[in-house]
């Protein structure tokens, strides 16, 4: 059987800490057939139901005050196709048990997002992504999907079987149904050489192209209030594996990127005036290095400070632009911005709703403190990128809606009829889905 929470109307909060709900029940499903019957048993009883992961998402696309369905009962590997180089896995188990599982098998996925403690179905509901020039997003390696729709009956859907809905659920934004399984495309575990060093900012920015053009995965964070960026290229190896050292890894990855970065967050945020200074000594301290891993040990990095972030994907072309306003605006503002700025980009897909949908994309995220005022940073942010048709990340912050949203995305009609058909009561509804999809 299935857990219910005792505690009636206990709080929930996201991981970011800024966003709340007083859900009516939790359950924890053991099986596909017991979430149908929970979320019949919602519909019944005249409540919405949303499906919630690890609480990653910046935004309030889990909330709800009606049912709050756990996965973290449905866990697992369900089989492996060799021949087919497939992997179906449900819906709540973490990215990182994931790839740990796939490598011990001698597989991979072909790219991954910077962390990998999300359910590989909040990851792909929200479009997480890494950094690729040929390889997309998360959601882009899902060959099928399984969801619970309103009416508590199974869908399956593929490129093959019923690929309208396929289409569209592979970022679903939780609007369509509960995704109870997810079977991706995998490859041979391979290895990647990451090839880390800082870079002036006005150099990145003007061999940008010739960068994203000659490596597999590029990307960059520029620290606000400097000329300076740090640099990642990761490009697929031969060998030899060459990972980071243990004594080396601790001190960079732990003690610099979590430990000190920790403290140095405290100081700017008790101190303002101080942030340009930390910028600087921040923006020295990473060292430039080589290393030679299995992929998620190259993409992921672990995150332990914690922050609020906003991101938004706008057309490759428009990079260049977008990022001397951003500085230009930072420069002029006042603001005192103690995180450093993280660039990515992703080839355009087949999804209606992901960020990439349609067109080459680079993505630039913005991020604060936690507890730091964030506001006026974000809003001016976001004015920028949505001068050049920026389309934001469904589980960062943000505050576009459906109008918006459907000028900036040319099927964004076709997902919204697909929603009246599959969940015509909207019992999957929440204020959020309701600002970005409307009425």
């Amino acid at each position: 059987m299935s857990t219910t929470s005792s505690a009636r109307n206990s709080t929930w909060r996201n991981w970011g800490g800024n966003v709340c709900a007083r859900p009516a029940r939790e359950v924890a499903p053991a099986s596909v057939a017991e979430l149908a019957a929970e979320v019949r048993r919602a519909a019944e009883d005249g409540l919405r139901v949303k499906a919630v992961g690890t609480g990653h998402s910046f935004t309030s696309i889990a909330a709800t005050d009606g049912v709050l369905i756990r996965p973290s009962l449905l866990t697992g590997i369900r089989g492996i196709d060799r021949e087919a180089m497939t992997v179906t896995v449900a819906a709540g188990t973490p990215l990182k048990r994931l790839n740990t599982a796939l490598a011990r098998e001698g597989l991979s996925l072909t790219n991954m997002g910077d962390i990998m403690e999300q359910t590989v179905s909040g990851a792909t509901s929200t479009g997480t992504h890494g950094t690729g020039r040929e390889s997309a997003s998360v959601s882009a390696q899902i060959r099928g999907l399984e969801l619970v729709t309103a009416d508590g009956s199974v869908l399956t859907c593929s490129e093959k079987e019923n690929p309208e809905v396929f289409a569209a659920a592979r970022t679903g934004l939780g609007a369509l149904g509960v995704v109870t399984a997810i079977t991706f495309a995998v490859e041979p575990l391979f290895l990647l050489t990451a090839r880390e060093e800082p870079m002036p900012f006005d150099r990145v920015i003007a061999e940008f192209d010739q960068l994203w053009a000659e490596n597999e995965h590029f990307e960059f964070y520029w620290f606000p209030h400097t000329a300076s960026t740090n640099t990642k290229r990761n490009n697929r190896s031969a060998g030899p594996e060459r990972p980071v050292g243990r004594l080396a890894g601790w001190f960079e990855d732990e003690f610099l990127s979590n430990g000190v970065f920790q403290v140095a967050q405290w100081v700017g945020r008790a101190a303002p005036a101080a942030v340009p200074a930390i910028a600087r000594i921040s923006s020295r301290a990473l060292s430039a290095r080589t290393y030679t891993d299995i992929p998620y040990e190259v993409f992921t990095s672990p995150r332990r400070v914690r922050f609020l972030e906003m991101e938004y994907a706008v057309p490759r072309a428009a990079l260049a632009d977008t990022l001397r306003e951003l500085k230009a605006m930072v420069d002029r503002s006042g603001l005192r911005v103690s995180f450093p700025v993280e660039v990515r980009t992703a080839p355009a897909d087949d999804i209606t709703l992901s960020t990439a949908s349609g067109r080459d994309s680079a993505y630039i995220a913005v991020h604060m403190f936690r507890g730091t005022p964030y506001q006026a940073y974000f809003t001016a942010a976001e004015r920028i990128f949505t001068a050049h048709e920026g389309r934001p990340h469904w589980g960062k912050v943000h505050t576009r809606d459906a109008a918006y949203l459907s000028g900036v995305y040319p099927r964004f009609a076709e997902f919204t009829a697909l929603r009246d058909r599959l969940d015509p009561e909207r019992l999957f509804q929440n204020d959020y889905l309701r600002r970005i999809l409307g009425t």
